[in-house]
């Protein structure tokens, strides 16, 4: 059985449905829900776009670690994370050393479809999404397949049946 005091991190590509699952999985739980992004957006009072056009993805993914440090410090929680939270090492060690992290898997068509509906999608402005979703699954899966303890695929299930899943295989 989850240990109360355990928070859950979705990981996972952009598109892979973490935000809505976790907003469902939280509610279902009784646990907060909680997302990187918003939290850096909360904090700048800027788009995730114009922190990109300004500080670059370095500058970003300094911010994402502030807010998953923030987020990490709260009991029964659901985190949702961005798709490229572990290309910050340090943030991969704090991950990786949670119990609860949950891979949401999805393929590179459902990515196209689920991702690109959005213009908060820095990586994709300017850029062939299918090729550059594609590069990103490259170097990101093995990192996401490396630390999750939990792995669902995305595909065919809404949001509330990937949470229900997520809720079996936690227990």
């Amino acid at each position: 059985m989850i240990n109360q005091t355990d928070s859950i991190i979705l990981i996972g590509p952009m598109g892979s449905g973490k935000t809505s699952t976790g907003r469902i999985l939280a509610k279902e739980m009784g646990y907060v829900f909680a997302d990187t992004d918003e939290e850096v957006v909360e904090r700048t009072g800027v788009s995730i776009a114009y922190i990109f056009d300004v500080e670059g993805e370095s500058g970003f993914r300094q911010r994402e670690h502030q807010a998953l440090m923030k987020l990490l410090s709260k009991n029964n929680a659901v985190i949702a994370t961005g798709g490229g939270i572990l290309t910050y090492d340090e943030n991969r060690q704090i991950i990786m050393g949670h119990k609860n992290v949950v891979y949401l898997k999805t393929s590179l068509e459902k990515q196209i479809e689920r991702a690109t509906v959005s213009d908060n999608r820095p990586l994709l402005i300017d850029a062939d999404p299918a090729l550059k979703l594609q590069e990103l699954m490259l170097t990101r899966e093995p990192l996401y397949e490396e630390i999750s303890t939990i792995k669902i695929d995305t595909d065919q299930s809404a949001p509330y049946e990937i949470a229900l899943e997520i809720i079996d295989k936690l227990g």
